[in-house]
């Protein structure tokens, strides 16, 4: 199988590498990526196959300069309007494009931008995800914070002024069950306004506990959207079964989850295809839960532990601010993160264009805030990360960075009553 991806550690165990080997090169020895595993929650929904007739039947190529500025013209812009922006017939339009979503963005968000940061609590995983640091398969230093830990780590976050988490896990229910994430939650809303998820799919009852446990909101990424690409590139886990991560959003919507947020990895495979997919995951769902909060990423791959060779592909800093401009255009009322995957210089610029949220003081190993934020060296180890980041700018410097591009940046705009 070509991949670029694939990794071999001296770490692993002969049995562990025939394993990862037959895993990589048999695809019958690989279930079926579109079964679901027992115990894993069917919903019947539309959206799905609302999505990917569309994607399955976009060509890309057939679009050309007229198509675009007939969709910048139209002051709603329709799905066939998006198609366009999304082509390579509109990247000559990239200035026009850049004014109409700006336009857009101070009409429905005014000057804001909302800041955020992540914690990982774990990073132990049960899948092998080629591309990702924390796959199994990948030779790591593992760890998963106690709950002191954890409030120690959201007590030194909570210091630095931030307002708002994402709590994360590598995607293991062995060494991080939903009991586990839940105190989590429950720890979270003692320091922070607003508490994110970024954990495995789970099912709908699951996604309830969850939200009683103190979750406003929960993010999947749902990869790519080319199910053949998803099945070479998720060879092992829960996560194979492409359907049941689809679902996820819809299935914490249906839990009571205040807001869902949606991304593909560009790069992974056709990223206007995956571009136009995620954009249309959050149009449907729109439509069929007005009352949710929806928001949109679209993260690049980035270097991982053991392999500092991953790149995506031909997504160029043009390319991302096209997906992002389009993507204004067409879900005006939709929130746009942009992550510190990308470099400081390109989300200054993005934020005063189209993106609405970003995170700061980040760091995606485990247990390391204390040093991070005041230099302290803390006691015992860390857990790695799962991939490197570019913007590593604190609150404080993103604070006044963002400022001083003439917009107001918002730690929290929620009360509770």
């Amino acid at each position: 199988m070509e991949n670029q991806f694939f990794v071999d550690s001296e770490y692993l165990s002969p049995a562990a590498l025939e394993k990862k080997h037959r895993l990589e090169t048999d695809p019958s020895y690989r279930k079926n990526h579109m079964e679901y595993l027992p115990g894993m929650e069917i919903i019947k929904s539309d959206v799905c196959a609302n999505v990917m007739g569309h994607v399955n039947s976009y060509d890309y190529t057939k679009y050309t300069a007229r198509d675009v500025r007939s969709a910048l013209e139209h002051e709603t812009c329709s799905i066939e309007d998006f198609k366009a922006l999304l082509s390579p017939a509109a990247e000559p339009f990239l200035e026009q494009m850049a004014q109409r979503a700006r336009l857009e963005t101070s009409r429905h968000f005014g000057n804001t931008v909302y800041l955020f940061t992540p914690l990982y609590i774990a990073n132990y995983c049960e899948n092998y995800c080629v591309y990702c640091g924390f796959n199994c398969y990948n030779h790591i230093n593992r760890m998963k914070l106690t709950p002191e830990q954890i409030e120690h780590e959201m007590k030194v976050i909570a210091d630095s002024g931030m307002e708002e988490i994402l709590i994360l896990t590598g995607e293991s229910r062995g060494q991080s069950d939903v009991k586990y994430i839940g105190e989590a939650c429950k720890l979270a809303r003692k320091y922070f306004r607003m508490v994110g998820l970024e954990v495995y799919p789970v099912n709908t009852d699951e996604y309830r506990y969850l939200h009683e446990c103190g979750a406003d909101y929960v993010t999947v990424f749902q990869e790519t959207y080319d199910t053949e690409k998803y099945e070479k590139l998720h060879l092992f886990g829960h996560k194979r079964v492409w359907p049941y991560r689809f679902d996820a959003q819809e299935r914490a919507l249906m839990g009571g989850m205040r807001g869902v947020a949606f991304s593909a990895l560009l790069g992974l495979s056709d990223f206007r295809r995956d571009a136009l997919a995620s954009a249309l995951h959050v149009y449907y769902l729109q439509r069929k839960y007005p009352y949710a909060e929806m928001s949109l990423s679209c993260p690049r791959l980035r270097p991982i532990i053991n392999n500092d060779k991953i790149n995506p592909l031909d997504v160029g800093e043009k390319q991302l601010c096209q997906i992002l401009c389009a993507y204004r255009i067409f879900l005006p009322f939709v929130g746009i993160t942009v992550s510190s995957r990308e470099s400081a210089r390109f989300r200054n610029g993005i934020v005063k264009i189209a993106a609405t949220k970003v995170s700061a003081g980040v760091s995606t190993g485990i247990g390391d805030h204390e040093k991070k934020y005041s230099g302290v060296e803390q006691d015992g180890s860390t857990g790695d990360e799962q991939f490197e980041i570019d913007d590593s700018r604190s609150l404080d410097t993103m604070y006044r960075d963002i400022a001083g591009e003439g917009l107001q940046p918002v730690l929290n705009d929620y009360l509770y009553v």
